[in-house]
């Protein structure tokens, strides 16, 4: 009777989870058919290749665009070694203590911080402490200090996923600790780490908070010229055009064509996550 009553119970537990999954799944589905719908009229070759006119409601958004992969290129180039080698520390070398434990509580506790917040401190580091200003060089670094969690701790979990047994055959053979590491256990790790590195590049990528408080322009019609210059952002952008402008009917397409390259950017960069991911773990057996 106990069985069946714990069957039932597991039952319909997995049936009230698989409606939410639905739920949620339906959800983001006619938000992003809403976005294509409303949106694709907008796009156009000249929309993606012009400069903003007439404060942004006019023209294209080929200067959001390229503010936007230079923000990302900027805070992979910080964010990515700083954080595997974070990881490789805290998983092959740090000793298991209470620093150690401190260490990864704090950086887990970072990883659901507000991104607000790592905008106020982007402001107050990067913009006023070391004279940065409203500029790339501020962004990219504000973006970094808020991925460096996401890729320390998928990296650390790549890391400890990879057998013991390999890094002990290399050592017996020999090699040294780091060559062991090198050429037994980055290889297999990488998809994980691949993973982790680019949903924390489509996570830069979509934020906005912390570039209105480090780098962005309201209207720059223009690329920057040094990575001190101000950048304009596609996620800024788009606040900009939909809050902004008393004209709401005129601003539209402009709104909507901006959050289409959006969601086309950031789904397009967790699609090359997962074939990243599928194609080195087909490549990799242990």
């Amino acid at each position: 009777m106990m069985k069946t009553g714990n069957r039932a119970l597991r039952n319909s537990s997995f049936h009230v989870m698989r409606a939410i999954t639905y739920l949620v799944v339906a959800a983001v589905g006619y938000v992003v058919i809403d976005i294509v719908i409303k949106g694709a009229g907008s796009i156009s070759w000249e929309f993606l290749t012009e400069s903003p006119k007439n404060g942004g409601v006019d023209g294209g958004i080929f200067a959001p665009i390229m503010g936007t992969v230079y923000l990302v290129i900027g805070t992979m180039i910080v964010a990515f070694p700083i954080g595997v080698g974070g990881a490789i520390y805290l998983a092959e070398y740090a000793k298991d203590n209470r620093i150690t434990r401190t260490i990864r509580i704090g950086i887990i506790t970072l990883a659901g911080v507000p991104s607000i917040v790592f905008g106020l401190f982007g402001l107050g580091i990067f913009v006023i402490l070391l004279g940065f200003g409203t500029s790339l060089a501020a962004g990219c670094l504000t973006l970094a200090s808020m991925i460096l969690p996401i890729i320390i701790v998928s990296t650390e979990e790549a890391l400890k996923a990879v057998p013991k047994s390999l890094r002990s055959a290399s050592l017996a053979l020999g090699a040294t600790k780091w060559q062991a590491i090198w050429h037994n256990v980055l290889p297999y790790a990488l998809p994980g780490i691949l993973t982790g590195s680019i949903l924390g590049i489509g996570r830069a990528a979509g934020e906005t908070a912390p570039l209105l408080f480090t780098a962005v322009a309201f209207f720059l019609p223009r690329l920057p010229q040094s990575i001190f210059d101000q950048v304009m952002a596609l996620p800024y952008h788009l606040f900009v055009v939909a809050t902004q402008y008393p004209d709401a009917e005129k601003a539209k397409p402009v709104q909507y064509g901006t959050a289409l390259v959006l969601i086309a950017i950031v789904l397009g960069v967790n699609l090359v996550a997962v074939i990243l991911r599928s194609r080195s773990r087909k490549k990799l057996r242990w």
